[in-house]
């Protein structure tokens, strides 16, 4: 089992994670207990043959631009893909949504699509009966209003539903493939919790951002088993909300080089000040090279009379952004991952190899009202959602997606403790994947 400190020797090779029976999800896994063969990941023997998988959408709030509203939308109306549009490729039989706004879209979306709300969670994947009666589970636990914890993070019950949902597959000795937006919890302790109920039930696990999925300019990926020596992204958004995608960012890129993931040692989360006089310390010098290329892949670089206001360079973006946060990450093997929030609004990536040459691109991200009104890079996540279902199986380990949201949670308490280095010995989630990528190129 999972140690209570962090993932004792859990790791995955994506090879034989790929290669896993249909209805035993992950392949053979280091170091965890797979005795319980009880449960499976599997349709629900009730569903003709030809029909589409059945699943149960469990929402926060639906409405305009919410992360709801856009897979929601993309699960009963379809999506743009490729050259034309993807109908759905599974049926959304139920939904349960915990709040109702003045704004709310989620009744009139029920009424158009003639969908099936229920009041309880546990009706929606049941449909009302006894035992589990659908063949996925989407958790979309983003925005609505929710407690925040002591140190501003949003208490979502992303945690809370997944508990839940386990519950109706323990009852049901079923379980079917389940997704959860973003990171997992703001708890530790939780995240591990949630990854470890996976394995013991023996169901596929997807989650994290769109950031890893989305279109790419230009349109590459790291070589695999690559001998990168650090990496960076530059970034926007606010603490425990974009943090995590700019991440998972770096991570999806990151987690291809030699050797593949083997945990994070410590993180370090500065702002203002203390972050500039940090990045100009001499062993930052590839950092701060990495830092201008990655801006350099920007499209929204603040402009004066129809150009830049300066030649990017450190001294430019700490004046155009003092209050920029930033997150230094020591990985196990001697990488570095450096992450900046700052106001330029884009995802931008770039890495070092150890011959000195440097990968860059840009995440493209274009939020609705900036450029983009549908937020098509939803529609490579709502794709990899559906595949997951249809496949009883993830096409990434969700081993990248807990280490982020360590990250993210390590992250949040430095910056609570005052910018302190912490180090994060549980953060030993060691992984692998395979060539394959899976980013938006059609």
């Amino acid at each position: 089992m999972l140690g209570k400190s962090g993932l004792d020797e859990f790791s995955i090779d994506r090879r034989r994670f790929l290669a896993g029976t249909a209805g035993g999800v992950y392949g053979a896994v280091t170091g965890l207990n797979r005795s319980n063969t009880a449960y499976c990941a599997e349709t629900d023997s009730t569903k003709g043959s030809g029909e589409k998988p059945r699943i149960a959408f469990l929402g926060t709030v639906v409405r305009k631009h919410s992360h709801a509203q856009h897979f929601l939308d993309r699960h009963t109306m379809g999506y743009a893909w490729g050259s034309g549009w993807q109908t759905p490729r599974i049926e959304v039989a139920s939904v349960y949504l915990d709040q109702f706004p003045d704004d709310d879209l989620g009744r009139q979306r029920v009424k158009r699509h003639q969908l099936k709300l229920f009041p309880k969670l546990e009706d929606a994947l049941t449909l009302g009966g006894d035992q589990l009666a659908v063949d996925g589970v989407v958790i979309i636990g983003e925005h609505g209003e929710y407690p925040k914890n002591e140190k501003g993070q949003k208490r979502y019950p992303r945690y809370d539903w997944f508990k839940r949902v386990v519950k109706v597959f323990e009852d049901s000795g079923r379980s079917v493939p389940v997704f959860n937006d973003k990171h997992l919890s703001t708890d530790w302790q939780e995240c591990v919790e949630m990854v470890e109920d996976s394995r013991r039930l023996n169901f596929p696990f997807l989650a994290g951002s769109s950031l890893p999925v989305t279109r790419r300019m230009p349109s590459i990926d790291m070589p695999h088993n690559a001998k990168l020596k650090e990496s960076v992204c530059v970034a926007y958004g606010g603490i425990d909300s974009y943090d995590i995608h700019a991440l998972e960012t770096a991570q999806c890129m990151s987690e291809r080089r030699l050797g593949g993931e083997t945990g994070v040692r410590s993180v370090q989360a500065l702002r203002g000040e203390a972050l500039w006089k940090r990045l100009s310390l001499a062993d930052c010098e590839k950092t701060r090279k990495l830092l201008l290329t990655a801006l350099t892949r920007s499209h929204n670089l603040p402009v004066e009379g129809g150009f830049p206001t300066n030649v990017p360079s450190l001294s430019w973006l700490r004046s155009l952004a003092p209050d920029s946060v930033g997150y230094i990450i020591e990985h196990l093997d001697g990488l570095r991952t450096t992450m900046l929030l700052t106001g330029i609004r884009d995802f931008n990536y770039a890495g070092m190899l150890d011959d000195g040459s440097i990968l860059s691109c840009q995440m493209y991200l274009p939020m609705p009202g900036h450029g983009s009104t549908t937020a098509d890079f939803f529609n490579p996540l709502a794709h990899h959602i559906e595949s997951t279902i249809l496949d009883h199986q993830a096409p990434y380990p969700v081993e990248r997606t807990l280490l982020t949201s360590g990250m993210v949670i390590a992250g949040v308490d430095s910056l609570h403790q005052g910018g302190v280095k912490l180090e994060t010995p549980h953060l030993n989630v060691a992984y692998q994947t395979g060539q394959s990528s899976t980013y938006w190129r059609v």
